[in-house]
């Protein structure tokens, strides 16, 4: 670029934080010459493409930042695996509008039924809509409040957690949370009530919440706000986990001869 004007351009360009553009500037100019743009066509082209990598940029970062286990997308769910899921539902939370309005998510099943997919691609929809987002288990949610608790930082993480715009808490039920837990869980939830959305996956039913919480009446009061403007998904169907094991034939499948609980079929590791 040894053009005065292109150089002074550039430099401006770089001023602006117009980085990737003035890289691609002569690029850019080439491609105008060649179809014969008009200036205001030109000057779309040239803001279009910035935009777009802004953009890019603040999906990579953001995606970063909200510390998703893994990327799974709505499109690459299998709906068909679970009928018991209704697919327009999940759409209609896929719009992202429960985050517009600060309403929850319960995703309730066993292991495996897709309800960290679903989750995940949620959080990947939020973030698209650069609604900041954070995904985290309820046994570090709980751990990294009782630590601040006892170095008097309580009021500086609860801050934290009410930052994001939709806050991803996975396996309530997995590890028992002790009373004092539950009592910093439920300070949390109230203070996101209304001002911020909450995806919760669980594999434990609502009655038995008190179970995990060492606390009937804490539980009744967790829900009580989590559930007041909420969409609740209670899967029930296979674990796509096993289905793609038994695929692989690490699996087979015992169909109870004893009759146990019915003849219920049962997955059963094979030996090596």
């Amino acid at each position: 670029m040894d053009n005065p004007q292109l150089m002074r351009i550039g430099e401006n360009l770089k001023k602006l934080k117009l980085t990737k553009t003035g890289q691609r500037l002569e690029a850019l100019l080439q491609e105008a010459s060649k179809e014969d743009l008009s200036y205001s066509d030109f000057l779309d082209r040239l803001l279009e493409e910035e935009v777009s990598l802004k953009f890019e940029k603040h999906l990579a970062m953001n995606t970063t930042l909200a510390k998703l286990p893994y990327i799974k997308t709505m499109e690459s769910f299998d709906f068909t695996f679970q009928p018991s899921i209704e697919s327009k539902v999940i759409r209609e939370l896929a719009t992202c509008l429960f985050i517009e309005r600060s309403e929850n998510v319960v995703f309730l099943g066993p292991p495996g039924t897709g309800k960290t997919h679903l989750s995940v691609a949620l959080g990947l929809k939020a973030i698209h809509r650069r609604y900041r987002t954070l995904f985290i288990s309820a046994a570090a949610l709980v751990a990294n409040l009782n630590r601040a608790y006892a170095e008097n930082r309580l009021e500086e993480k609860l801050k934290t957690y009410c930052t994001p715009k939709l806050l991803i808490i996975d396996e309530i039920g997995y590890v028992p949370v002790d009373v004092h837990g539950a009592h910093l869980l439920f300070q949390l939830i109230s203070r996101r009530y209304e001002r911020g959305s909450i995806v919760i996956l669980s594999n434990r039913g609502f009655g038995q919440w008190g179970e995990i919480f060492g606390d009937t009446n804490i539980a009744t009061a967790i829900l009580d706000r989590l559930l007041h403007h909420s969409t609740v998904i209670n899967i029930k169907g296979e674990s796509y986990r096993l289905k793609e094991k038994q695929r692989a034939g690490l699996l087979r499948r015992n169909l109870g001869q004893d009759g146990g609980d019915g003849g219920d079929a049962a997955d059963v590791l094979l030996e090596n």
